[in-house]
């Protein structure tokens, strides 16, 4: 028995005690970091899915024009006033990283009010002060949405986790190419599905806050780097069109789909 016993205390060395802690502290660190990535990965969800809350607010805001007229602020103007010569590098989906706080949406977000023009629309603030209101709706029948999306009047990295956003050019279903960008979270939200329309032929529905609807249909379908902003023309011959910008599944590429108003 003591044989045995001098053996065992033989064979634990300081090296092999050394190890086994080392050993531990490793366990330790995996396991901590595996429930960081988890916790991370929840809350990328988490913002995610809030932000197709917060659009579907703004759908259900835009439905409710007639009811609640005195809270919209009215545009005198067909076409808004923006830079349009100032092109940038369309965002990747993985620049999407800034956290907005949707508990306290409804009572965060404030209204703008206005006494002339035609066409009735909502001004609400996001959490930085950033003004923004919807110009119209976007519904792809291909990608079988549940309701169509609203689409802001300008893009920044926040207002592109609430909803697809106008890029550039004209205002929707006028002449020219209103260029619509969204963010690809690989899931069924926003433009998830894009990369997934065949191409040619494909219906794209615009309906604008004067109520016009207008069906377009898709005629072109590629890839092009980041920087490639050459699809964004408005160079129509007096048609119009729209084009719809995301990212590629990988993010790396930006998956371009064009379309041009059914009939014409």
């Amino acid at each position: 028995m003591n044989q045995i016993l001098i053996t065992e205390k033989l064979y634990i060395t300081p090296e092999l005690k050394r190890q086994k802690k080392l050993y531990k502290i490793d366990f330790i660190i995996s396991v901590f970091l595996l429930c960081l990535l988890l916790s991370y990965y929840v809350f990328a969800e988490y913002d995610k899915y809030s932000g197709e809350k917060k659009s579907q607010e703004i759908l259900a805001t835009m439905e409710m024009s007639d009811v609640m007229q005195s809270t919209y602020v009215y545009d005198d103007t067909t076409i808004r006033v923006e830079d349009n010569e100032r092109m940038v590098v369309i965002l990747s989906d993985e620049d999407a990283s800034t956290t907005i706080d949707t508990s306290n949406f409804e009572n965060a977000n404030r209204v703008d009010y206005t006494s002339n023009g035609q066409n009735k629309r909502k001004v609400m603030t996001t959490d930085s002060g950033d003004k923004y209101y919807a110009i119209a709706t976007i519904n792809i029948p291909k990608l079988e949405w549940d309701t169509p999306y609203p689409i802001l009047d300008h893009w920044s990295d926040e207002l592109l986790k609430i909803s697809p956003c106008k890029y550039h050019g004209c205002d929707p279903n006028e002449v020219g190419n209103f260029c619509i960008v969204g963010h690809n979270y690989r899931n069924n939200l926003f433009f998830s599905k894009v990369p997934k329309l065949v191409g040619n032929g494909d219906i794209i529905e615009i309906e604008d806050t004067y109520g016009r609807k207008i069906k377009y249909v898709v005629y072109d379908k590629h890839v092009v780097s980041e920087n490639d902003t050459k699809d964004t023309s408005q160079i129509t011959h007096g048609k119009k069109e729209i084009t719809i910008i995301t990212c590629t599944d990988d993010s790396k590429e930006r998956v371009i789909v064009k379309a041009r108003q059914q009939g014409k």
